[in-house]
């Protein structure tokens, strides 16, 4: 497909998302082109931290790696700032040592939101997480070689799972 030359219009605009039209093509994007950071965190132990909250957008729980957005109440946020603030609240840890590991676009054709990977290494228990009020965070701290039979049975249970545990899942996935 070649580039579109129709000008970007606006469709609708809330506090946190805009609603886009490029001649026939729809897209949603962030409102004040906030981003996110998302956190592989990985302790000492070889356990990775996954979160377990609900999402309006799903009706129900979903399980994803600890993620937050980057400059939405923090002025001169960066993402590894975002990443570091984001994995205590809603995980319980402090990490020693953050690395960006590049950005990435989860769902190019309907969202323009990309957001920095973060490895999380040298993990502290400091609290016991669940996020800030209303946020209703789980937290589960799994081996990593056990993460695929993880996912598996938070899917039977209904659990909705975020395409970024494929992250973790390609290797038994790749094998077969």
């Amino acid at each position: 497909m070649s580039i579109p030359e129709e000008p970007v219009e606006t469709v609708w605009q809330g506090k946190w998302i805009v609603a886009k039209r490029q001649g026939k093509w729809e897209f949603v994007a962030r409102a004040g082109g906030i981003e996110a950071a998302v956190i592989l965190a990985i302790d000492a132990e070889d356990h990775v931290l996954l979160v377990e909250q609900y999402r309006v957008p799903l009706g129900r729980r979903c399980l994803e790696l600890p993620a937050g957005l980057i400059g939405d109440s923090h002025d001169g946020d960066t993402p590894m700032d975002a990443a570091r603030r984001e994995l205590e609240e809603e995980t319980g840890y402090h990490c020693d040592r953050a690395e960006d590991l590049g950005f990435f676009h989860a769902s190019p054709g309907m969202v323009t939101e990309g957001f920095t990977l973060v490895r999380a290494t040298g993990l502290t228990k400091v609290s016991d997480g669940g996020g800030i009020e209303g946020e209703d965070i789980t937290v589960h701290r799994v081996a990593r070689a056990e993460v695929p039979a993880f996912v598996a049975a938070k899917r039977a249970e209904g659990i909705a799972i975020d395409v970024k545990l494929l992250l973790l899942l390609a290797p038994s996935i790749l094998a077969g």
